[in-house]
């Protein structure tokens, strides 16, 4: 097992409840998370999404999954570039996610794990995860699979929140997000635990494992020329292929 950040019993004890609790977590507080996201502006903007998507290598034509899918947000900007909604399916292992996700007609929303993709070996030409790959179990599985799906030559893009490299940044982000963003959350959203959702949001971030391991395990799993991308110190656009031969 290769998680990508230590147990965080605050919330959880175990692997098997961390993995219901997250689940259980997004389901309940998805009609509020597009609304929270708006509002705090942390960087996953439509802008940003698609340069990051352009940037990775997303063109149109190419047959996309994303992973993670959420409420849509990432696989509404694949469809955009792609040009043509049945070319993109969105997996989400939360049931009320796939059920609240906004993306334009003809995307296909499955039901999944990023462990265990619902999907035929060599299917697609490009995999994308929007700022989800803190909440999957095993890194080395989720990647393992990555590889599977995609086509010889196929590319990936793994967007994330990292910590910024500086005390004093570090310190405002931790404010920021563990603070005024619940505070925000409580105040715009209308479920009880979606300011919770968003503590538990920055606790995954400032216990996740470092960038340079998350590039070793998109390595190990037979990807090439993995590298990572860093806007404004903390979002991180990670990019690799699957080799052509």
């Amino acid at each position: 097992m290769d998680p990508p950040h230590r147990p965080l019993p605050a919330y959880y004890t175990g692997l098997d409840e961390r993995r219901q609790w997250v689940r259980d977590i997004f389901s309940r507080t998805a009609g509020d998370y597009d609304r929270v996201e708006r509002a705090m502006a942390f960087g996953s903007g439509s802008w940003y999404r698609r340069r990051a998507l352009v940037q990775a290598g997303l063109r149109a034509g190419m047959t996309v999954i994303d992973v993670g899918v959420g409420t849509g947000l990432v696989a509404a900007a694949a469809a955009g570039i792609v040009g043509d909604a049945t070319l993109v399916t969105g997996v989400d292992p939360s049931p009320g996610m796939v059920a609240a996700a906004k993306v334009p007609a003809g995307v296909r929303l499955l039901t999944g794990s990023a462990e265990e993709l619902p999907l035929a070996d060599a299917s697609a030409d490009f995999i994308s995860m929007g700022y989800a790959l803190r909440h999957v179990d095993d890194l080395a599985a989720s990647f393992a699979e990555f590889h599977r799906v995609l086509r010889p030559g196929g590319r990936l893009c793994v967007l994330e929140i990292t910590q910024p490299g500086t005390d004093w940044a570090r310190a405002a982000l931790r404010t920021y997000m563990r603070r005024v963003v619940p505070w925000l959350a409580a105040r715009i959203g209308r479920h009880r635990d979606t300011p919770e959702l968003m503590r538990y949001y920055w606790d995954t971030i400032e216990a996740c494992v470092p960038p340079e391991a998350v590039l070793a395990a998109v390595t190990a799993a037979g990807f090439a020329g993995a590298d990572r991308q860093v806007d404004l110190g903390i979002f991180s656009a990670y990019r690799a292929h699957r080799p052509a031969h």
